[in-house]
């Protein structure tokens, strides 16, 4: 699906010259998932990419296990947002039928909707492993994520999250209003590369803080490090350590922190 443009309400910016340009905002709707016609959860997201948002998503969540596990993935418009409409083999939606999860998202929330502490443990990803960086490779992904966001560099208030080689180059990335989002967006999109393009050695870089659930969906997707420009919280700390995911924030103006 193409990206639509961002909207361009009648705003006006006052330059300091007196000057006044067209102001363009960030979208942000609902996006409700359903899984063989059942509702599962309701997300505050941008409206592009959603292919790769409904796959990354469901990957992340253990809804599919596989990539090949979602049959097919509909864009049906309502009159308050959208609803993607997930098709998956009649296994899975068993297993979802025993681990429902409903969860009203928000673009800043994580683990919304769990009904107990024992489902949160439930929901741990297997270690991963940490790749061997290059030299200044950090440094070079920031960079390369800053130049890949062009939505945010017309509108503002909108995260990143790249796919980046081992030397820091960047491989591919997406946007979306909400951080998860846009890492929901990235695993999807990096699940439909074919090899060796999917299995190549690598990391992911976020444009915002680093938080449990950022690093929970990193772990899912198989990503052994985590890098991400704002502060960690204590959870994401744990949670990184207890994975052997590498986790490493205020990644900005060449300087990085290691916190697992």
């Amino acid at each position: 699906m193409l990206s639509p443009a961002p909207a361009s309400p009648a705003l006006l910016r006052l330059r300091p010259t007196g000057a006044t340009a067209h102001e363009e905002v960030a979208v942000e709707m609902p996006i409700a998932l359903t899984v063989n016609g059942v509702s599962q959860a309701v997300m505050l997201a941008t409206p592009t990419d959603l292919e790769d948002f409904a796959l990354g998503f469901a990957l992340a969540e253990g809804w599919i296990v596989r990539a090949r596990e979602l049959l097919d993935v509909e864009t049906l418009p309502h009159g308050l947002g959208m609803e993607l409409a997930l098709r998956v083999p009649a296994e899975r939606e068993q297993r979802l039928k025993l681990r429902r999860r409903q969860l009203a998202g928000r673009t800043g929330c994580g683990l919304c909707g769990l009904e107990s502490l024992a489902d949160f443990a439930a929901l741990q990803p297997s270690p991963v492993q940490a790749p061997e960086l290059q030299p200044g490779a950090l440094a070079r992904a920031m960079r390369e994520l800053a130049q890949a966001q062009v939505l945010n560099a017309r509108c503002g208030g909108l995260h990143g999250a790249a796919w980046c080689a081992t030397d820091g180059s960047l491989r591919l990335a997406r946007e979306d209003i909400g951080r998860h989002n846009a890492l929901d967006k990235l695993i999807g999109a990096r699940a439909r590369l074919p090899s060796p393009g999917a299995s190549e050695a690598g990391f992911i870089a976020m444009s915002s803080r680093a938080t449990h659930e950022l690093v929970h969906k990193a772990a899912m997707a198989g990503a052994g490090l985590l890098a991400c420009v704002s502060a960690p919280s204590s959870l994401a700390i744990s949670t990184a350590a207890g994975l052997g995911l590498q986790l490493w924030a205020f990644v900005r103006e060449d300087r990085a922190t290691r916190y697992a």
